[in-house]
């Protein structure tokens, strides 16, 4: 495998902790892809109540950052592949609750929010520390873009893939079905990682020390403010629009159908984006990419119908792109910058974790306020107007971060900085 690879890339040396990497985060994104939409349209079907998902997305927000801040710890004192190993051990047994509980998933919505939040906690922070220990930077580009590939093979074909299954079987038995198959994927990316080569840690876990970085650091200040802002818009759209989507089709079949256009828009505009989108760019391609999400909203709010969904979704799959391309490089670039960031790298991630995720419990919040004193059918266009306006917040936040010139050696070292796998 790892000179058919080799030699499919041309001279790129590729190590046997890099595939093993890969399968893993190949595993993950298909099983992830394959069935995370539909967790919501399987408790909303046994629920039809907006607040009983918003909980379950809360305990999801909630976990997810209190355990980055335990993974953190644990990637400093023990072996990182072990956390890595703990991320995907909880994530199936996220998928084995699913299926015991079955018909009363519903009831136990918080436990599987909490179960899912502690699977991508341990998960993501073991696999961000890992990728810039195990590439270089003449493998970084391969490795991003490989796993890029993997990850929007998994985006159109798994969510498809699963809606067909679904809509095929009678009452719940496709759901079933996915769910057993998810469980299969996590249980093989566990059976890989015990593969990679053993990384012992070392070092004190000082995250406390890099949030009050802030104060000192006017960058990273703008960056955790814009980071809430981005939070702001997620934690409610990850999964109303799933919603929307489903009452307006009546399919999971259509839904998987919506996520196809969506991941197949996005995989174009990525790769455009990479290519034309320079470092002199950056500022002007989060304002146009912020504006064009907003505006994006304002077609559905007051005329859902699956034509206009599907519209919607092409927007957006071109939006993200725009946006995320030079955010994140922009990101990194102030934590390359940053005070100790080579032996800090961990606790900034932690912190930005932090960040993103309490302005996604805030979203969260104002929609259970929203749909709890006020008709959801009448209040939610009205949340999702204030809510969606985060990302188009985050250019008023990020035009006045600047850096100083750069040495040839501190340009080496920005070019080096951590991988960024979100999605998730």
């Amino acid at each position: 495998m790892k000179k058919g690879i080799a030699r499919l890339l041309g001279d790129v040396e590729v190590t046997r902790d890099l595939i093993l990497l890969l399968t893993i985060g190949g595993l993950y994104s298909l099983g992830i892809f394959l069935s995370n939409t539909f967790v919501n349209i399987y408790l909303w079907k046994q629920s039809g109540e907006y607040l009983a998902i918003a909980i379950y997305n809360l305990s999801i927000y909630i976990a997810q950052p209190l355990t980055f801040i335990l993974a953190g710890r644990w990637a400093k004192k023990v072996d990182r592949v072990v956390v890595l190993r703990l991320g995907v051990i909880f994530l199936s047994i996220f998928f084995i609750t699913v299926l015991i509980v079955g018909e009363q998933a519903a009831t136990y919505k918080v436990l599987l929010g909490a179960l899912l939040g502690v699977g991508y906690g341990f998960y993501w922070l073991a696999f961000n520390v890992l990728t810039f220990e195990i590439t270089e930077p003449d493998t970084r580009d391969f490795f991003n873009g490989f796993l890029g590939l993997l990850q929007s093979f998994g985006g159109m074909i798994g969510p498809v893939l699963a809606g067909y299954i679904i809509s095929s079987m009678a009452a719940n038995t496709g759901y079933t079905v996915i769910f057993t198959i998810s469980f299969s994927l996590f249980a093989l990316a566990v059976l890989s990682s015990f593969f990679l080569q053993r990384r012992s840690a070392k070092g004190n876990f000082s995250f406390r020390r890099i949030i009050h970085e802030r104060k000192r650091n006017p960058n990273w200040n703008r960056i955790l403010c814009a980071h809430i802002f981005q939070g702001l818009r997620e934690g409610t759209f990850l999964f109303v629009i799933a919603i929307w989507v489903f009452i307006a089709t009546k399919s999971e079949f259509a839904l998987g159908k919506f996520n196809l256009v969506y991941s197949a828009v996005s995989f174009l505009s990525y790769f455009i984006a990479t290519r034309f989108i320079k470092p002199r760019y950056r500022k002007r391609s989060i304002f146009i990419g912020g504006l064009m999400l907003y505006v994006a909203i304002y077609l559905i709010l007051f005329n859902v119908s699956y034509p206009i969904l599907l519209l919607y979704a092409g927007i957006i799959g071109v939006a993200y792109p725009i946006i995320y391309v030079p955010y994140l490089s922009l990101t990194y670039d102030v934590i390359g910058k940053a005070w100790h960031a080579a032996e800090m790298r961990i606790e900034y991630i932690v912190v930005r974790e932090l960040f993103l995720n309490l302005g996604r419990i805030i979203s969260i919040g104002f929609f259970m306020l929203g749909v709890t004193w006020f008709n959801p059918e009448t209040s939610i266009p009205f949340i999702l107007a204030i809510v969606g306006i985060g990302h188009f917040v985050i250019y008023f936040f990020i035009r006045n971060v600047k850096f100083p010139i750069q040495s040839d050696e501190e340009k080496i070292f920005v070019k080096s900085k951590l991988a960024d796998n979100d999605n998730r």
